[in-house]
This record gives structure tokens, sequence and C-alpha cells, in this order.
């Protein structure tokens, strides 16, 4: 691996003479996106639908521009995602796919299908070896390891857990089964909330391994639990609950083992393109956009996933910080906006574990086109 990863950037800018889409088609092709992939190959676009009433989501009109270069190589590209671990509106594949629709990401637009790449319900997983500090082994959601090629289309963004919401984020939550998420933000099973449980017993008859009692209300046997999360995918009340208990450390590096799961067997198939547009202060998952903390900055692609969110990071930093937002602090140039946001985080911790891990490198050339 090169000491120095290339990341390639077009900024926000547009005029009558070229606007961002163009900009993005010399993006896309400077990082040899055309010529990745074989002919009949299939090719995960993995990206982040949006959660409905969230707009800050990566707009449809970009990423039909990606499948299309994608396509002139002859491969065939799929829109994915992974099912939610809480309840929303992408908990199943049903309504996963109506929120898509809804929020724009339809045929019509993209000409590129969607597939759910855990399953109708979270439960289509492989589990991939790792040798990792916390895992041995991983569950990524099957259609991301069954596919040829990976291209992740990434809005950069704040977060709440992470500090960052980049491309490692996108693929190690983001490919991640339900289970896995589970593992990453938990270190307990899932709580049934007594009140909205109407003793129905429907998760009584999903649990794999018979944890859960049912009496008036259903009981989950923390020792018996194995941290499927099935459970909460199938609870018709949405009353079977996860404790968000885990440590922002130990989440992000738990994430960068995902990652390296997720990547594996892929080398030479995968490309990374963050785009620093309406950088909001918490991510996509939720169900509206608050305003963005700092301008518009443009767009990244590179090979190196660690270089990229670097490099993001780096330039969202650069920025002058907007008020009348989130941002607390951190409002001069050069200050860091993330820290401006969640103070409480370190978001360097998830670039140094995966650099250590082999995933990528901090250190980047930033070629302006």
């Amino acid at each position: 691996m090169m000491d120095t990863a290339r990341v390639y950037f077009v900024d926000a800018r547009a005029d009558a003479r070229e606007n961002l889409l163009d900009k993005l088609s010399r993006l896309v092709e400077e990082v040899g996106m055309p010529s990745m992939f074989k002919r009949r190959e299939l090719v995960a676009v993995k990206l982040h639908f949006g959660e409905y009433g969230n707009t800050s989501y990566i707009n449809p009109v970009f990423v039909e521009r990606v499948c299309h270069y994608i396509k002139e190589s002859g491969a065939l590209p799929f829109l994915t995602d992974t099912n939610t671990l809480y309840v929303g509106t992408r908990t199943n594949s049903v309504s996963h796919l109506e929120t898509a629709i809804k929020n724009g990401f339809s045929y019509a637009t993209t000409r590129t299908p969607i597939i759910i790449a855990d399953g109708l319900r979270g439960e289509s997983k492989e589990y991939i070896p790792v040798e990792g500090n916390y895992y041995d082994k991983v569950s990524i959601a099957r259609e991301i390891v069954s596919a040829d090629g990976l291209v992740v289309l990434t809005h950069f963004k704040c977060h709440e857990l992470t500090g960052i919401g980049g491309a490692l984020k996108n693929v190690g939550m983001g490919c991640a089964t339900r289970e896995g998420k589970l593992s990453q933000h938990s270190s307990s099973a899932p709580v049934v909330e007594p009140d909205g449980c109407t003793g129905c017993g429907v998760c009584v008859e999903a649990c794999p391994v018979d944890a859960i009692d049912l009496g008036e209300k259903a009981f989950i046997r923390e020792k018996d639990c194995i941290g499927c999360a099935h459970c909460v995918a199938v609870c018709p009340e949405g009353t079977i609950k996860i404790e968000w208990n885990e440590r922002a450390e130990d989440v992000q590096k738990k994430m960068v083992e995902h990652v390296m799961g997720a990547l594996k067997g892929k080398e030479g198939k995968v490309v990374f393109v963050n785009f620093l547009l309406h950088i909001s202060p918490v991510c996509d998952c939720y169900g509206f956009t608050d305003k963005a903390i700092v301008p518009d900055v443009g767009i990244l692609a590179s090979h190196d996933p660690v270089a990229i969110d670097t490099a993001s990071a780096e330039l969202v930093c650069a920025e002058q910080g907007l008020t009348g937002t989130a941002l607390k602090e951190g409002f001069h140039k050069g200050e860091d906006k993330f820290r401006g946001v969640h103070p409480r985080i370190d978001w360097t911790v998830q670039l140094d574990y995966a650099e250590k891990m082999g995933l990528g490198k901090r250190t980047y050339e930033l070629i302006k086109l």
C-alpha cells in the first residue's frame, strides 16, 4: 500500500459552463470507476436512502450519474442499504423500499434497481472472519458479500455517536446486519417496554434460541440472548428497544472491524465517493434535516476509505462555521466543527484505528480537478 493515498476533489462551485453533475462525471472518470468493473459483474452501490422526512441524503440525480459510469463497463449496478436496528421507516425491506421511492430513488430517476442487502427483515447474512480486537467474525449483509464490487456513496456529515459520518461508517454500520449493528451499539440484550407490550407472542415465535418468556408481557432473558435483534424487527407494537450503552470509542472501533469484513475479498473493486453537501449536525437516520453547519464544500473520490474520510473532515474544519445552526463553538476556519457540535466525541479514533487495522492511510494527496 502506498504511503500517501490519492483523494480527488471537485469543489461545490458551479456555473452555466459546468454544473455539479458535470463535475461529478470528471471525478468518477479520474478515479477510474468506468474501468474498475467487468461485463456482467454485479456492483453494489451502497448509499443511505434517508429516513422519511429527512432531506439531506444524496440527491438521486447524482446517484444516476454514478451508475451511468458503472454501466459503461458493462457491469450491472444495484442500489442498496441494510434495514435499521431501530424501529422507523426502514425497519424492514417493504417499508425501506417505500421510503426510498418516496425520497426519490425510483427506477425512473436512477435507472437502477434497488435490492435491500440483508433480506426481508434483516435475516440474510454471512459471517465473515476478521482478525480484530473485538471480533473474530462479523455479521455482514449477504448481498454485500455476494456483490462483485462496491461503490460507496456517502453524505458526509456530523454524527452524534461517531463524531463524523463518513465512508467508514457507511460501510461499517451500513453493511452490517441488524445483529452486527446491535453488537456495535450495545453491550446488552434488547429490552421489552412493558407499557407497550400486548403479550401477542410474535417475538417469542421469532426468537431463534427461545430466549423470550411470555406471561402477560414478554421478557428477554439476557443470558440466553444471542444478539440477533430479530425481535426488534418483528414486534408489531415497536416496543422492543435497544440499550444504546456502548462507549463512543468502542463503537468506532467495532465499526471499523465490520468494515474489514464488508470489504474482504473485494480488493481492487471498491471506490468511495463522499458528498460534502449540506453538512448536517446529525445523521440521515432522523426524520428531519437541520441547517448545515458550514457552506457546501464539494465531492471527493478515492480508493482509500481512511484517506477520504480524513480529507473530508479536514476540508469541513477548514470552512467558516455558520451561525444560527447546531454549531456551538469552533466557528473559525481551521477549528474542529465536529466537536463544535458533539464536543465529547473524538472522531479521530475511527481513523487511527482503521489505519492500524490496515484499511488505509491517513496521509493523502488532495488532487483538485
